[in-house]
């Protein structure tokens, strides 16, 4: 039988270990955060990871190390992340292609974008702006759709690569409008831009990053965004929606989550954080370079847009056939 006086010990020490606990706690983080991502070095996920790191290093007193690995379409990093221990101390810096296309996309996806992860926040949101070389002759989305079905099947499009976010949203832009254009993929986006300039092929979606400083040197033509709202870096640059198909959305967006299971004071705290970060004025300056645009939501809403998402382009790649594997 146990003495009282044993019983009463234990009590005692547990009773002084509650704020030593509830103190630890609170001062998360209190060793180096690692920031995940499935892309290398110079990518938009890894410049706003980047910049977020930097900032929570300063407002939190701690280190948060941005880590790039790269491969196989951001799954070997968001793996990792999936797999790790659901502490607070290694997060994933994700993207709409990686969490909301590749289920879709891959039979055999090791992780599971909503059941792995516990969402964070949304932190910025990367509109598509659909571009032309400048000789071809429509410069208006309804031009481009008139021109597109007086010439079925010879009206061409690059893309990054079959599956890629920018293949899907002309797949998608094609499925609205009802045109039959020809899809050229290359290994990625800058191979694609080249032959644009070149007028190899005569239009395609993609990225503030990659279009805009050859919109604005004159190699290329924007001909519309295909964001819910206009870009801020091209204000007059009129939406696809607004130009006669209402409700088509054709964005990236980059996110931070967790591993499941992490602790629901960790991600609220991780969530108030970056959400006053991305809003900063410095840093909605350096991410509207990149033709992004500062988001901030709460985890729930970024479960609920997460989940639209995986449906939205699950649809458009069923639609398309596109497969990797």
């Amino acid at each position: 039988m146990t003495k009282p006086w044993i019983k009463l010990f234990a009590a005692f020490v547990l009773l002084m270990a509650q704020p030593l606990l509830a103190s630890a706690q609170e001062k998360y983080p209190n060793r180096p955060v690692k920031i995940v991502l499935g892309f290398p070095p110079g990518q938009a996920t890894d410049t706003v990871a980047r910049a977020i790191a930097q900032k929570l290093g300063e407002t939190t007193g701690q280190i948060f190390i941005v880590e790039n690995r790269p491969g196989a379409a951001g799954i070997i990093g968001t793996d990792l992340v999936a797999k790790s221990p659901a502490d607070g101390y290694t997060l994933v810096m994700g993207s709409s292609g990686v969490m909301a296309v590749n289920p879709g996309l891959y039979s055999k996806l090791p992780y599971d974008p909503v059941k792995d992860f516990a969402p964070i926040t949304v932190a910025v949101t990367v509109p598509l702006f659909l571009v032309a070389n400048p000789n071809f002759p429509p410069n208006t989305v309804a031009e481009l759709v008139v021109y597109a079905k007086a010439n079925p099947g010879k009206v061409n499009y690059a893309s990054g690569g079959s599956g890629v976010t920018n293949h899907l949203a002309m797949e998608l832009f094609k499925s609205v409008a009802g045109l039959d254009m020809v899809h050229v993929p290359y290994k990625g986006g800058p191979p694609a831009l080249t032959d644009l300039i070149a007028g190899q092929v005569n239009v395609m979606f993609e990225t503030g990053p990659g279009a805009l400083p050859h919109v604005k040197s004159g190699k290329l033509k924007a001909i519309a965004v295909g964001g819910s709202k206009r870009s801020a870096a091209m204000p007059n640059l009129p939406t696809v929606a607004e130009s006669g198909f209402p409700g088509f959305e054709a964005v990236a967006w980059i996110g931070i989550s967790a591993p499941i299971g992490t602790p629901k004071e960790i991600i609220t705290k991780l969530n108030s954080e970056i959400v006053k970060i991305v809003h900063l004025p410095d840093v909605k300056e350096r991410f509207l370079g990149l033709g992004a645009e500062s988001v901030g939501n709460t985890p729930e809403e970024f479960a609920i847009y997460l989940k639209a998402e995986i449906i939205k382009w699950g649809k458009v790649v069923k639609d398309s056939g596109a497969k990797v594997d």
